[in-house]
């Protein structure tokens, strides 16, 4: 009996080790069963900023289109437009806001850096921008839309009605009138859409109202005053907008940022839709269409003119164009050319500077950063004139050089005689013989002038009579 007992311990021991394995083995498996595979990595959020520095037009206009698309493409957490301008036409500005509110990405407007301004179109943009935000000692304002054919300084200011709202516009200004209430309209329902200060936007369309950055935030035209770009992303991140009606949160900490620079289609067609260099295209345009129609069979001309004209013609049909100065422009080169063939004793080239000057001064309608410069229309005048010069000076020494060339050029000419008898002979003159008269007598050999002409036969008499 007591040799067993050691052979039950042992035994026990041997069960208690395997026991012990079975448990390290559940709790392995355990283990092994209640650990979950690691979330994915949160991507970072990506920011796309555009710059737009000058006048809106349709260049701008192609450049955000391109930009906006690219950030819906990337899924960008936010776009944001880095805006400088003194306002701009208002069909890019339309055409800019329209693509703002499709964007299926949030777009901020960002006035900086100090100095800079969102005035008249650039308020319009604001306004349409999900998040807007300003540099301090930026501005903004001055939204009143410039009529077609400008102001009328000699109209009366418009009276006041009671309570100091705006009196009902004079029938002579009924087109004002309603272009400014619809500009009014289109502003607050851009105010509406983002709860912004609609009551200052109508200000800023029918009195030309301006704000500083501070007052812009105090006033809740702008959501955000920031210092610079960075300091925007930071005070942005967590901040809800209303995006295509739905409540969206802006995620920009940390935020990968990307400046998108305009390709080079618009870069051309900011360089092309400069109205000084729209001018110019069109004047050399012109110009060398007309000296390819005085010099048949130069080509050179010809083909430059005709593919300046054509981007000139391009860049005027995206630009305010007023058509009575177009046509005070090609009077007054009509008028310039005229002079040219026709001398009127100058008379034709006065009129026609003159309607080329006015022409070119109302070309171009009153639109904020789309004017021409009066240096460029003094020099085109200037240039044209002294063409005009040019031609005259020709025309003069032509007169007064006399006939050279067919019958005429024989009068007073000299000549040699051939043979001569009886009052009569041949005579050799300007490479040809020809059948002459002269009541003088001559001798061949001798010299002789020519005095007339009858048909083929010259009258002539000698030269140095005795």
């Amino acid at each position: 009996m007591s040799g067993l007992a050691p052979n039950r311990t042992g035994w026990k021991q041997v069960a208690g080790l395997i026991l012990a394995g079975l448990a390290m083995a559940l709790a392995g498996v355990g283990f092994t069963t209640a650990q979950t595979p690691s979330a994915p990595a949160t991507p970072t959020p990506l920011v796309l900023i555009f710059d737009l520095d000058g006048a809106v037009g349709p260049a701008s206009v192609e450049y955000l289109q391109q930009g906006l698309a690219t950030a819906a493409e990337r899924q960008a957490s936010l776009a944001v437009i880095r805006m400088d301008t003194p306002g701009g036409l208002d069909s890019a500005t339309r055409e800019i806001i329209a693509d703002i509110l499709a964007s299926p990405v949030p777009v901020a407007v960002f006035v900086t850096p100090a100095g800079a301004r969102a005035a008249s179109a650039g308020t319009y943009i604001l306004y349409a921008s999900h998040l807007a935000a300003m540099s301090s000692g930026a501005h903004l304002g001055a939204a009143t839309p410039v009529q077609m054919g400008g102001s009328n300084p000699l109209a009366p200011s418009e009276p006041e009605g009671e309570g100091g709202e705006t009196a009902k516009a004079p029938m002579g200004d009924a087109m004002t009138a309603k272009v400014t209430n619809d500009s009014a309209a289109y502003m607050r329902s851009l105010a509406e859409l983002h709860g912004r200060n609609a009551e200052w936007g109508e200000r800023a369309v029918r009195e030309a109202a301006t704000l500083t950055a501070a007052e812009a935030l105090d006033q809740g035209v702008i959501e955000l005053l920031s210092r610079d770009l960075e300091d925007l992303l930071t005070r942005a991140d967590g901040r809800t907008v209303m995006l295509n009606g739905e409540p969206q949160m802006l995620q920009t900490a940390g935020a990968q940022v990307e400046t998108l620079a305009p390709d080079w289609r618009v870069q051309a067609l900011a360089v092309i839709t400069n109205p000084n260099i729209a001018y110019i295209l069109l004047m050399i345009g012109i110009y060398g269409l007309i000296f390819e129609f005085m010099s048949p069979g130069a080509v050179g001309p010809g083909a430059v003119g005709a593919v300046c004209l054509l981007i000139g013609l391009f860049a005027l049909n995206m630009l305010p164009v007023n058509y009575a100065g177009g046509a005070l422009m090609l009077l007054g080169i009509g008028l310039l050319v005229a002079e040219a063939f026709a001398p009127g004793f100058g008379l034709f080239g006065a009129a026609g500077a003159v309607a080329l000057a006015l022409g070119s001064v109302l070309l171009f309608r009153e639109t904020p950063g789309f004017k021409l410069s009066p240096y460029v229309i003094l020099a085109t005048v200037a240039v044209s004139l002294a063409f005009v010069g040019i031609a005259l000076r020709a025309a003069v020494r032509a007169a007064r050089g006399g006939v050279t060339t067919g019958a005429a050029a024989l009068l007073r000419t000299t000549g040699v005689v051939k043979s001569w008898a009886d009052g009569e002979g041949y005579v050799h003159a300007q490479g040809e013989d020809w059948h002459a008269r002269s009541t003088a007598p001559l001798v061949p050999g001798q010299a002789v002038r020519i005095a007339a002409r009858d048909g083929l036969t010259l009258t002539v008499e000698p030269e140095n009579p005795a």
